[in-house]
């Protein structure tokens, strides 16, 4: 029933497609980060959804031109074109091409429909539709995560949707916590009670589910983000308590294995897995001293450790984004990925002066400090996590280049003067509402067009 229904809502949503595109990023987005045909056990769960969804997506670009606009020439959306390229370059040179092949494949659909966005969401509405497939999507994995932990008393690991990027407990709890800036900005946004409240707990449990994987580089992350957000709130003396007791409250709740594992972060010498990611990362620096183009994607073996590695008999993934990139496509390749993520943050800064004090604009002003928290995040959580190649940093930075574009075109606007805007509103017609006619006037029943 469920691999139906699943085939149903893809195939469905095709003509919506074609007559909107922007859908197909929409429909890409659910099918990338929820996996709902994973959820399904018959036909649909290998079923190739994301490829019929991108195919129709572009295909209705063509037909439906007068949607699509132009690429925006920021120096973030040019970078990550050299760097796709770049990758590509180290692909054919990578010490295992094949296996390298695969991942640029997906890393490849990955940032064509990341800039596929950028040229099909052109204003707010559609931005925040965008944002609200992410939060949705990610945010299930999230609350049920969470009320598992609750359930349990966080006992035992949460963990990520099967065949995945973030099926891991790290990746899923550093993913989850990216995701809480973006659903902290719908639930400023949004205008019913009842959305906003259902933010607010999704949000308890996306803490809850993040904690309760367990993991050490989410446990920093976390620590980083309350650190910053305490740093920027106006109310110090105010917000420093209601971390300080959301964060007390948390971990009184966690078991004793959770505190086991945790205070592993002291004793790193003494932790066999912390050991073993310092072994892979002197391998990828190894490995970058002595090859230009890196080893290329999915290159982790024994013959490569055995000749790069400090202890070769241990052999790990990066478990870092920044030795991943490093170890996958050398020192260029590592400069060019750390450069677009630091004018992401330039651009969240630069948003964020540009909109202040601008009511209009209070919403872009908030979407911009919420996504540098979601770099943030990434940043710290991220140097223990192989999670460069993931599709939520690349749509953070979308979202920014996006908003950005908004916020220019809405500040281009000329601003009519005094006498202008007194001429528009006189000669607004006074309509009164239908369902009050014949039941008698009144100044509450009147509005301007």
């Amino acid at each position: 029933m469920r691999d139906i229904l699943i085939t149903l809502i893809v195939f469905g949503s095709l003509p919506l497609i074609f007559r909107r595109p922007y859908v197909g990023i929409i429909m890409w987005c659910w099918i990338s980060y929820m996996n709902p045909h994973r959820g399904a056990w018959g036909f649909a769960y290998n079923m190739p959804f994301a490829a019929v969804i991108a195919g129709a997506t572009m295909l209705a670009m063509l037909t439906q031109a007068k949607q699509v606009q132009k690429l925006d020439k920021n120096g973030i959306v040019i970078l990550w074109i050299i760097f796709l390229i770049w990758t590509g370059l180290t692909t054919i040179f990578a010490f295992y091409p094949d296996y390298a092949m695969i991942v640029y494949k997906s890393y490849f659909k990955i940032m064509l429909m990341t800039v596929v966005a950028l040229m099909l969401i052109n204003d707010q509405k559609k931005l925040n539709h965008f944002i609200w497939v992410i939060v949705l999507s990610l945010g299930y994995f999230g609350v049920k995560g969470g009320l598992f932990t609750i359930a349990t008393g966080g006992s035992f690991r949460v963990w990520g949707p099967p065949d995945s990027f973030i099926e891991g407990n790290n990746e899923l709890a550093l993913a989850l916590l990216m995701l809480i800036p973006l659903t902290n900005y719908l639930r400023v946004v949004s205008v019913k009670k009842w959305v906003k409240l259902g933010f607010l707990g999704a949000i308890f449990l996306m803490l809850a589910a993040a904690l309760g994987s367990q993991s050490r580089g989410a446990l920093l992350a976390a620590g980083a983000m309350g650190f910053y957000l305490w740093l920027k709130s106006d109310k110090k003396f105010l917000s420093g308590i209601a971390v300080a007791v959301a964060g007390v409250g948390f971990l009184m709740f966690m078991p004793q294995t959770w505190w086991d594992r945790m205070s592993t972060i002291e004793t790193y010498d003494e932790d066999e897995s912390a050991m073993g990611r310092i072994n892979a990362w002197w391998t990828e620096f190894n490995i970058a001293n002595d090859n230009i183009f890196g080893a290329g994607f999915n290159h982790a073996s024994i013959e490569i450790f055995s000749k790069y590695a400090p202890n070769p008999d241990n052999v790990l993934v990066a478990h870092s984004i920044y030795f991943q990139v490093l170890g996958d496509h050398g020192w260029v390749g590592l400069f060019l990925f750390l450069t677009f993520c630091v004018l992401s943050l330039l651009l969240s800064k630069k948003i964020t002066q540009k909109t202040a004090n601008n009511e209009q604009l209070a919403w872009a002003n908030l979407l911009a400090r919420m996504l540098y928290v979601s770099l943030i995040a990434y940043a710290v959580g991220g140097a223990f996590l192989s999670l460069a190649y993931f599709d939520l940093p690349y749509h953070i930075m979308a979202i920014l280049v996006i908003t950005n574009t908004l916020v220019d075109r809405e500040l281009a606007k000329p601003v009519p003067t005094p006498q202008e805007t007194d001429a528009a509103i006189s000669t607004k017609p006074i309509q009164i509402e239908s369902a009050n006619v014949g039941k008698g006037l009144n100044a509450n029943h009147l509005h301007i067009s």
